[in-house]
């Protein structure tokens, strides 16, 4: 006969109460996370701490900043999956006083404080510098991807909008010829040429805000977002992260979210490394993709 382990009957009571930090081990990341944001003065790096004393009382920000910084360590981007987490993880329930804010509050903390919570990231950089935990000898820097909430269909540049734009005007011709040449209902037809019209006016608005920014790109429906290449001769609409890593121990020091190709990237962040380190006696690793000359000069400078 096979025997196995028993657990514990649930509605057993204990003899000895325990409590919830008796569930966390000494060990356990999250008392990390509660003991570096209570080091953390908030205000001076943004965050809105004033709120008023009518109506229901606010989430600190510092309880909401260590449910994000648990999320970002356990990969758990969504808001609402975070909700779920205040009421069934032990240790988030550790780490909130058993708090559980809602994913809207969640998710407007996260949008409200991006300069903030960049700050914060500023701040375990300089933790690990005083911790010898950053060499500052040996750097490396790359970039990824990260597809933007914007179809290729909603990119716009200089040549797809002539495209556009001169199909309009054959359509439209032939439009203007059949209104001519109809003697009969000719509502369809006024339609089509009202339709036709219309597109033109939007893609003459378009044309109209590429020439007034400069830019060589507009996409409606992520504004910041552009198309580049992702590999080969693969294009998405995308945004593309820098990151600068230290050698060490593989500790990220710096990122930065561009819409730019790597070619325009590495002057500018070796000189945001130089600001971090404080030190300009580095080496830097980087790959031909980055190989411009404009950018090595602006890296020496």
């Amino acid at each position: 006969m096979c025997t196995y382990i028993q657990g514990q009957n649930r509605k057993q009571t204990t003899l000895f109460a325990t409590c919830l930090d008796d569930a966390i081990s000494p060990e356990n990341e999250v008392r990390l996370i509660d003991a570096f944001v209570d080091s953390l003065d908030i205000a001076k790096m943004g965050f809105r701490v004033d709120h008023g004393e009518n109506g229901r009382p606010a989430y600190h920000p510092k309880d909401l900043l260590k449910l994000f910084i648990y999320g970002y360590l356990n990969r758990i981007r969504s808001s609402r999956q975070l909700e779920k987490e205040t009421k069934r993880n032990i240790e988030v329930m550790w780490l909130l006083n058993s708090l559980s804010p809602d994913h809207n509050t969640i998710s407007n903390f996260r949008r409200d404080n991006g300069k903030a919570i960049k700050k914060v990231f500023r701040e375990t950089v300089r933790i690990a510098q005083y911790f010898n935990l950053i060499g500052g000898t040996l750097i490396a820097g790359d970039s990824t991807k990260l597809r933007a909430q914007n179809s290729k269909k909603n990119n716009f540049n200089q040549k797809k909008i002539d495209r556009h734009l001169e199909y309009i005007e054959k359509k439209l011709e032939e439009y203007q010829k059949d209104l001519a040449e109809n003697d009969g209902d000719k509502t369809e037809i006024e339609k089509e040429i009202q339709k036709q019209n219309q597109h033109k006016s939007h893609y003459q608005s378009l044309q109209k805000e590429l020439e007034e920014t400069g830019e060589a790109q507009i996409s409606t429906a992520d504004p910041e977002s552009r198309q580049m290449i992702i590999r080969n001769n693969i294009t998405e609409v995308a945004y593309n992260v820098q990151t600068t890593v230290d050698a060490d121990y593989n500790i990220p020091i710096d990122y930065k979210t561009t819409n730019n190709n790597d070619s325009k990237a590495m002057g500018g962040m070796l000189r945001r490394a130089k600001s971090i380190l404080r030190r300009n006696d580095f080496t830097a690793l980087y790959d031909k993709g980055y190989h411009t000359g404009t950018e090595f000069y602006i890296a020496d400078q």
